[in-house]
């Protein structure tokens, strides 16, 4: 059911000889750019159009607007089950909570005497927000990018999630639902880069925004791809990975369930498990079957995920070599179950999200932690951080000389700027003294 990868008996080869080594999904985003270019131009050209078009070829519906009427949202709201509306009432309480915490205060350093810099975080005005919806619903995904958004102080946030044919071409209910709780009103039924386009372009009823941000397919990938320069974004998203560190104090029906976890978002999923215990690999692969039997989503993701090449079991001989297999994989998501989880998980360089111990599930993060759940996939946790206030903050250098804060390093800049070639730099300094430079202090 999930392959094996043996690299005991040798010394582990380091940095990309390594990571080639690893399991890892196919996820071509730069076949996908040419498909997506000319659908992203036509939904530049052709705004509303052009949207309501593509959600007749793609998605079954006939439109007639691709904004979301605001009675949709109350109702989509007034028809949620109480548990669920409880459920994600608790979710954003908890993101709010570790969010906040990220919200960044101005700070001004005095360099020298009449010498200041101040750095003030100002937010993103306008940003759009993309909630998938392809094989399952992710009201959870409108929570983790709204909620740091508006911590964050953004004032206009929009959304956009695929329209859906059983729904009369609104988005998911939940998904409504969920918008109407955290107070985003400005919601679209746009799905995969005809959504990014509409944010990038702006269209006769949508605005252009600032920046994208949330998860998505490759055709999501693609297109964020395609306006990287043109809009901010979050990451190129590509498909979920959880890699478990185990032990063998660890329990294999909880490393087999939490593996199955992430495997049953999407064929792609990558469930990866790297042990120095031959004994809980093999109890690991006798839970799986058992349990993948025993839920739902078997023959058209949970199977194929963990079947696939991006998924598989890796034995290393400690596990100071289960550190160096993680910090190269760099997982979005990460568990630790050894006996020593949390000095282990100080030790991990690369990952989106850690979770310590036998007690804090990926599901956990998912929803209910606190944490952000949209996460670098594909490695790149090895130079990007999950979504967070910070990513819809920019932080702006204030600087403030006097005159003769100026003088005391006018000599420094001219002589930097003839260094480099660019005398007319060094003339807009000497232009503020008659031309000619005081003499350093």
């Amino acid at each position: 059911m999930i392959s094996r990868i043996d690299l005991r008996g040798a010394a582990l080869p380091e940095g990309q000889a390594l990571r080639s080594l690893l399991p890892r999904a196919d996820f071509d985003v730069s076949a996908a750019l040419e498909k997506v270019r000319p659908i992203c131009e036509d939904v530049h050209h052709r705004g509303d159009a052009a949207l309501i078009e593509y959600g007749e070829k793609f998605d079954g519906v006939t439109l007639e607007s691709v904004r979301v009427p605001a009675e949709a949202l109350a109702k989509a709201l007034a028809d949620l089950d109480p548990a669920v509306r409880a459920a994600l009432e608790e979710s954003i309480r908890r993101a709010r909570v570790v969010h906040r915490e990220q919200r960044r205060t101005g700070h001004t350093t005095q360099v020298v005497p009449g010498g200041s810099v101040t750095e003030k975080w100002v937010p993103v005005e306008r940003v759009g927000l993309y909630a998938p919806g392809g094989r399952s619903v992710y009201p959870s995904s409108v929570i983790m990018n709204a909620v740091p958004a508006q911590e964050a102080g953004v004032e206009s946030i929009a959304l956009a999630s695929p329209p859906q044919k059983e729904f009369g071409g609104l988005p998911h209910p939940t998904i409504l639902a969920a918008c109407a709780l955290l107070g985003v009103d400005e919601v679209y039924a746009a799905g995969g880069a005809t959504a990014v386009a509409m944010f990038a372009y702006g269209t006769e009823s949508c605005p252009p925004a600032n920046m994208v941000t949330g998860p998505g397919n490759i055709w999501v990938a693609a297109a964020k791809r395609y306006f990287t320069g043109r809009i901010g974004i979050d990451a190129e998203a590509g498909p979920t990975e959880i890699a478990v560190l185990a032990d063998a104090t660890a329990d294999p029906a909880h490393v087999a369930s939490d593996l199955i976890s992430q495997a049953e978002h999407d064929p792609l999923a990558a469930a990866v498990l790297v042990t120095d215990s031959e004994e809980l690999a093999a109890a690991v692969e006798r839970e799986l079957a058992p349990q993948v039997a025993a839920t739902k989503h078997v023959e058209d993701r949970i199977l194929p995920a963990l079947k696939g090449e991006q998924s598989a079991i890796v034995l290393v001989d400690s596990l100071d070599d289960c550190l160096k297999v993680v910090d190269a994989y760099g997982a979005e998501h990460l568990e630790i179950q050894t006996a020593d989880a949390a000095a282990r998980a100080q030790r991990v360089k690369n990952a989106g999200a850690i979770f310590v111990g036998p007690w804090a599930p990926v599901s956990l993060g998912d929803y209910a932690a606190g944490s952000n759940h949209v996460l670098p996939t594909g490695g790149c946790a090895c130079h990007s951080s999950g979504l967070s206030v910070q990513s819809f903050l920019r932080g702006i250098h204030i600087v403030d000389y006097t005159k003769d804060a100026l003088a005391e390093v006018a000599h420094t800049v001219v002589t930097l700027a003839e260094a480099e070639d660019l005398p007319a730099h060094g003339a807009a300094v000497k232009a503020r003294f008659g031309w000619k430079v005081p003499t350093d202090k």
